[in-house]
């Protein structure tokens, strides 16, 4: 039976870390798909909340002296992974080197360039395809049956090969997560001070926006049951004292009848005076629903983050929003009627960001008044489609920086250290408001608890320099802003494999493209011919027929 040691990787970026630490939910999964088909022998090290650096990290791995070590990696912690992967098989060189997560799902190719010391790579969703690999390596049929696993890429002498994609998990509600390999007590929301987790209700997304990865890596939409969920929820709360969660979907209000199956169940279990929550959803969500919103609060849901996303109507287009400015406003004062607290999310920094769109961002934030606001740093993530469309805009190749808060893109009108130091601007000046003329004496009880909790989360991140890693780059105010260093790390750079897969799914692109536009210039000249020109006219009786 292999040993098997999960790692989380050491990494911070001073973003979404200063509400709290979040548990690896990715460990939970797997380490339960695991439990399930017979490899019990599973540990955990989550290096990143409890800050191991890589002397203690070898040590601890040598102790454990695993037959496989895993890991995962979103694409600013990708370097991260590759070094724990690396220290694994230089302290346990006889171990299996497994890698995972959206970032190696895509950028494969990159990933075996710069890091040939990993055996394989996980594309998609972990949990069937690892019990695979742990299987054929339990069975002594690992490296040579490899070609047989569907969803892994590896090396093999020179060669990259991918074989085919597996399948996606069909049946979620028989995944069963081990939350007991995690240390509950490190998992803090610091807002209210709870444990916190980070439950999935949904996978996949049926929107494709330009700038997103997660249609993409689940591929399709696929909901559990609402009575399952909340199964899992109440052991979380029960088992391990979570006070707070946060669904991992990105919009789980998308299927109205199984969220509101959902919430109605987490009533009937009374669930809502035990446990309070929060999610991430689009305004047009939240008009659809606004009848159902005072159902939602009920249920226990205090906190909606809402993709506002830009200042202009352009830019919304721009990014394939199927929303209006206007409906921002709205959607924010409904949720304020139904005493759900709203943060709304700006994302900045594009090419064409000027001050003037800046400004106006903060004029928004401020007449919508949200409880929360977020200016977000553009992050063109390297496997999307709008990354292909900036070309050679983007001259950050240095992943460990594509973090929300660090800026990739720079605008035509200023430099980054300007930038960041307009968005900070913003910040001081929507949080200065807040903190002296809402949070202390706006509502009381619950609602009072948790803003100055929201403020406390800000203002500790503050001090000790981790919000938005300014004590990093050296920002200390407008005066330093020519000082900036973001410390890029110019010798990262797109490998030459990774280079030519983006080429073939360029011409790939291309070619469709032009049978498209054949396709449908063809309709358009038979179209002509039947309704204007061609010896075949619409009768009287069809014209009828068609206008009723």
């Amino acid at each position: 039976m292999p040993k098997i040691l999960l790692i989380h990787p050491n990494y911070h970026s001073g973003g979404a870390e200063i509400a709290g630490n979040w548990p690896p939910a990715w460990a939970a999964y797997l380490a339960g798909a695991l439990k399930k088909a017979g490899f019990d022998n599973v540990e955990f090290i989550d290096a990143m909340t409890n800050d191991i650096d890589d002397e203690r990290l070898s040590a601890m791995i040598a102790a454990a002296a695993p037959d496989i070590v895993g890991a995962t990696a979103i694409t600013p912690s990708i370097y991260k992974a590759e070094e724990v992967l690396r220290i694994a098989k230089t302290v346990c060189p006889d171990a299996y080197a497994i890698l995972g997560g959206v970032h190696a799902t895509f950028m494969y190719k990159q990933v075996l360039s710069e890091a040939p010391w990993i055996d394989a790579i996980v594309r998609g969703e972990g949990e069937e395809i690892l019990v695979e690999f742990v299987r054929a390596v339990a069975e002594g049929r690992w490296p040579a049956d490899r070609s047989e696993i569907k969803g892994i890429a590896y090396l093999d002498g020179s060669e990259i090969v991918a074989t085919p994609a597996a399948p996606t998990v069909k049946e979620l509600d028989k995944l069963d997560p081990d939350w007991s390999i995690l240390q509950w007590e490190k998992y803090i929301y610091v807002p209210l001070g709870v444990r916190v987790a980070i439950p999935n209700m949904a996978r996949g997304c049926p929107f494709t926006c330009s700038f997103c990865s997660q249609w993409k890596f689940w591929r399709d939409y696929r909901i559990r049951e609402p009575k399952a969920v909340v199964d899992e929820i109440e052991r979380l709360v029960r088992d391990h004292g979570v006070g707070f969660f946060i669904l991992a979907d990105e919009e789980p209000t998308i299927n109205k009848k199984k969220f509101t199956e959902f919430c109605r169940e987490l009533i009937a279990r009374g669930l809502p005076d035990k446990v309070k929550w929060g999610i991430n959803t689009r305004v047009t969500d939240i008009m659809r629903d606004k009848d159902l919103l005072p159902l939602w609060r009920e249920a226990g849901l205090v906190h909606v983050s809402l993709g506002t996303e830009a200042a202009a109507q352009m830019k919304l287009d721009r990014f394939n929003k199927e929303t209006k400015v206007a409906q921002n406003k709205e959607a924010i004062r409904l949720l304020r009627e139904a005493d759900i607290f709203t943060e709304a999310q700006f994302i900045v920094g594009l090419d064409n960001e000027t001050p003037e769109t800046l400004e106006e961002t903060y004029r928004m934030a401020w007449d919508w008044q949200p409880d929360l606001a977020n200016w977000s740093m553009y992050t063109p993530w390297p496997f999307t489609p709008l990354f292909q469309e900036l070309g050679d805009k983007v001259e950050v190749f240095d992943f460990s920086k594509y973090n929300f808060v660090t800026p990739i893109m720079k605008p035509d009108a200023m430099d980054r250290g300007t930038l960041l130091d307009l968005v900070m601007r913003n910040y001081r000046r929507f949080y200065m408001q807040k903190a002296l003329f809402h949070y202390p004496w706006r509502g009381t009880g619950f609602r009072r608890k948790y803003l100055l909790g929201c403020l406390k989360a800000f203002l500790k991140a503050g001090v000790q320099r981790t919000f938005y890693d300014l004590g990093k780059v050296g920002y200390w105010g407008p005066q330093t802003k020519t000082k900036v260093d973001f410390h890029f790390d110019d010798t990262r750079q797109i490998a030459e494999a990774q280079l030519d897969d983006w080429r073939a799914m360029h011409d790939r692109k291309v070619r469709e493209r032009k049978l498209a536009v054949k396709a449908q210039v063809a309709a358009e000249r038979e179209s002509i011919a039947v309704c204007g020109g061609g010896s075949e006219q619409m009768t009287e009786a069809d014209h009828s027929s068609r206008a009723r």
